[in-house]
């Protein structure tokens, strides 16, 4: 019976030991970039997390020793844990966002927007879609996956379990990444910006020039094609520079030396 007894011990530990990092795992595998939007099952997003859970638990495994599974602190380490993992989940959700900011500016300023727009579960213009697709086929390519696994092994260092994030760090964080996000998101869309500037300026000129030429049906078909062939002539580097982002962010989410 004694053999018995440390094998359910040893079981147990096991279990607790594996939930507790699946409190961390779960909100990111909800909020990840492709895994964690409505088209996929939640029994998929279910065990992609179970999935993440077994590869994170054994290297996360010695910063959670000596924490007790039993007992009141149990509901308080469920509650940390969640709260970390929605933070790290949201820093890597608002990169896909900007790109669909970045995708919703460039349709507007080239006159695309209501061109095969969507109405779903995350209304955007084609051109939108395109982007942020090519963006999440990018990150899945360039193993994105194992990168934020090893994110969510490093967080231990910085959140101890049972931890609660400062609210006023994690206000200011999120707030400075917030404002990343918008600033990759307009810096992705900058030469379709300018580009409709310069559009607009040109057939005004040509109005004041000539009032009787309808420059509407001129201009039109021009700014279309324009901003086809820019998109198809900047979406590498677009999404280059996004992956270049997001990977910095994994690297170093919360800034420490």
């Amino acid at each position: 019976m004694t053999g018995l007894a440390e094998l359910i011990q040893i079981s147990q530990d096991v279990f607790w030991l594996h939930a507790v990092v699946f409190l961390r795992v779960g909100p990111v595998i909800s909020l990840f970039p492709g895994i964690g939007d409505n088209t996929v099952s939640v029994r998929i997003k279910l065990a992609l997390a179970l999935a993440f859970t077994v590869i994170c638990t054994p290297a996360a495994a010695p910063y959670l020793a000596g924490v007790s599974w039993l007992g009141p602190g149990l509901a308080w380490i469920a509650v940390t844990e969640t709260a970390v993992g929605l933070i790290i989940g949201i820093g890597v959700r608002l990169f896909l966002l900007a790109m669909q900011t970045a995708g919703s500016i460039a349709a507007q300023a080239t006159s695309l927007a209501q061109i095969s727009g969507s109405a779903g579960t995350s209304p955007m213009p084609a051109m939108g879609h395109v982007l942020t697709l090519g963006a999440i086929a990018l990150a899945m390519l360039l193993g994105l996956h194992v990168r934020v696994a090893e994110m969510v092994i490093a967080t231990y260092r910085v959140f101890p379990v049972g931890a609660m994030p400062d609210a006023a760090d994690t206000s200011q964080w999120g707030i400075a990444q917030v404002a990343r996000a918008f600033s990759l998101a307009f810096t992705l869309a900058a030469p379709f910006v300018i580009v409709s500037v310069l559009y607009n300026l040109t057939l005004g000129i040509i109005n004041r020039a000539m009032p009787q030429m309808m420059v509407v049906f001129v201009g039109a078909p021009v700014i279309t094609l324009g901003g086809l062939l820019m998109l198809f002539l900047l979406a590498p580097g677009m999404l280059t520079l996004w992956m270049r982002a997001l990977e910095h962010f994994v690297s170093n989410p919360f800034g420490s030396p």
